[in-house]
């Protein structure tokens, strides 16, 4: 995040903003290629400019004071206006770019999706550098496109915000996920066995969004036995060898983590809708080169390894009947 040849002496209010939102110095070093030292003495001149603390320390961890909350979206929207400033007109080349892209998107996504975007970033932007941000339901990912926290956030909302752009990303089926010793696995499960099967349970991503799968749940007016809740998505497959548990997820989630758990992939007995990932963006990065060539990326990603036809359910369907009989 740190650039030493801007136009403007920006590099407090560059610290500024990444101090009160990551709360922590050697985080913040570490995300301006900073040394902590150098980061220390800034935040003492921060707090002689605003003759206030800033950042004080409650407990093990730091917190902002009031003053400090009060400046942070201030200073981020008076930082993101500088960047737009100095990129109109400018004519982006990803060779040489220093950009700075930040990516929202849930944690089940990263296992897969993001190391493609990693490998064509490293491959055709040597000089720039990926913020992934997680999202969750304390996260205000809306606030955070408008003011230039985030560039672009992956989701797959029923219902997107209207106010946002969106471009479609990937489709993926929904499928289940157990354990290979499972009593379901070696069986073509039903909709009563599914639904009376104890469940592990991701929270959701976004408090002002209902995932797919419970959203779809709620229109057959049926719910599942959730057992068992954990904060990410990718946690949840650790915990299925050796227990009853059922996890439903996209299917190249699943299959991820059958190569490397011993976990089976097998179809849900419920005809979910597939899971259809876009990607949305705040209109201020809208026209901006730099962001929609990272879109064009995202959606090359997306393109090349991660779009899997709805038919390929029924071959699985086969696959899961001749693992059955196998075992």
């Amino acid at each position: 995040m740190a650039r030493p040849n801007d136009p403007l002496d920006t590099y407090l209010l560059r610290v500024l903003v990444t101090l009160l939102s990551e709360r922590n110095l050697t985080r913040v070093a570490i995300r301006m290629n900073q040394s902590q030292p150098a980061i220390s003495a800034a935040l003492r001149k921060l707090r002689l400019v605003f003759q206030d603390e800033l950042l004080v320390r409650s407990g093990n961890a730091m917190v902002p004071t009031p003053r400090g909350l009060e400046v942070l979206g201030s200073a981020r929207t008076a930082l993101a206006e500088i960047d737009q400033l100095f990129t109109v007109g400018e004519r982006f080349d990803p060779q040489s770019t220093q950009q700075v892209f930040k990516i929202g998107c849930p944690d089940y996504l990263s296992t897969v999706f993001l190391a493609g975007v990693t490998r064509s970033l490293r491959r055709q932007a040597p000089n720039a550098r990926l913020t992934v941000h997680p999202l969750g339901p304390g996260y205000d990912f809306e606030q955070a496109l408008a003011n230039g926290e985030l560039d672009v956030v992956i989701g797959n909302w029923p219902e997107p915000p209207e106010h946002l752009h969106m471009a479609p990303l990937l489709e993926d089926d929904i499928v289940c996920l157990l354990a290979t010793e499972h009593p379901l696995a070696r069986e073509r499960m039903s909709r009563e066995q599914y639904l009376h099967a104890p469940h592990v349970v991701p929270l959701p991503y976004s408090s002002a969004h209902r995932g797919v799968i419970d959203k779809h749940l709620a229109h057959l007016r049926v719910t599942r036995n959730a057992r068992v809740t954990v904060p990410f998505f990718s946690m949840a497959p650790h915990l299925l060898p050796g227990t009853d548990l059922i996890f439903t997820i996209s299917r190249h989630f699943a299959e991820h983590y059958a190569r490397i758990l011993p976990l089976v992939v097998v179809p849900c007995p419920i005809d979910f809708p597939p899971l259809r990932f876009y990607q949305i963006w705040h209109s201020r990065n809208h026209h901006a080169e730099a962001q929609r060539w990272m879109r064009g990326v995202l959606k090359e990603v997306a393109l090349r390894t991660l779009c899997t036809p709805r038919q390929n359910t029924e071959e699985s369907a086969v696959q899961h009947d001749a693992l059955a009989c196998t075992l």
